[in-house]
């Protein structure tokens, strides 16, 4: 067990980061400062730019302008080869999990091992199975991931997000498509990875009832801007009628005319 960091300089700071997709402008002069050992969640409308801030902080994407630092490296300026050092202290829990079905559970969680270290294969499996138990799975390690249940293969997909002991864990959507319960399972989780291991999390999820429950942070991006950034109680309590739709789950008034104008 780890103590969390005591240090005041943020872990990741993005600085008027901008990105664009052709004629479109995904990211718009983002600036953030993360907190080592906290979690913040991103939420937001679909296709406002959650997904691409955190590929850019791990290095997956490049901004047009402005700058990415992780601790007292300025990774967008980074090469590939560069980069391979930086992102070993990140682990990253993808949307659908993004497991090899042709390995088992043991080889899917040794991967990184493999691919960046020369541990020993006996280490590896003692390593594998300290994750596994972690995240509530102990005695998979020889099943397929067609034979677990959606929510084991996001906890086994969890285990090799951090079987490399990264400071900071990049989830996204992490509770689609699970039900409440095995949703719960994956927010207990979060919490636990940050309060006992001291890991810094951050969380893109549309999902308010996992947000409420793991966030020290929420931040709402819109168009690609930071529009809403504070701690729950004040983000939750806020008057921007943006935010509270969001959080309400209330259509655009203008989107529902267009509903009713059309049904009539």
């Amino acid at each position: 067990m780890t103590d969390p960091p005591t240090t005041t300089e943020p872990i990741i700071r993005l600085v008027d980061v901008c990105k664009a997709f052709g004629k479109l402008t995904v990211l718009n002069k983002v600036s953030l400062d993360i907190e080592h050992g906290k979690t913040t969640v991103i939420l937001g409308p679909s296709g406002t730019g959650k997904s691409v801030l955190l590929k850019h902080i791990v290095g997956l994407l490049k901004p047009d302008s402005g700058e990415v630092w992780f601790e007292h490296q300025r990774i967008d300026q980074m090469n590939a080869m560069q980069l391979v050092k930086p992102r070993q202290q990140f682990g990253f829990l993808f949307q659908m999990g993004a497991l090899f079905d042709s390995m088992n559970v043991r080889d899917n969680v040794c991967f990184p091992l493999v691919e960046h270290t020369k541990m020993p294969k006996s280490e590896q499996h003692e390593r594998c199975s300290q994750v596994l138990k972690a995240v509530g799975l102990e005695g998979v390690e020889n099943k397929m991931p067609v034979d677990l249940s959606g929510g084991q293969k996001k906890r086994v997909a969890l285990a090799r997000a951090i079987v490399l002991r990264p400071k900071v864990v990049l989830y996204d959507e992490p509770t689609t498509g699970l039900d409440p319960i095995r949703s719960d399972l994956i927010n207990e989780l979060i919490l636990n990875l940050s309060q006992r291991l001291g890991i810094t999390s951050i969380v893109v999820t549309h999902d308010m009832t996992s947000a409420k429950k793991i966030a020290d942070r929420m931040i709402m991006l819109y168009d690609g801007r930071v529009v809403a950034d504070d701690e729950p109680e004040h983000f939750l309590n806020t008057p921007d009628k943006l935010v509270q739709r969001f959080i309400n789950g209330q259509a655009d008034e203008e989107d529902l005319e267009l509903i009713r104008t059309g049904m009539d």
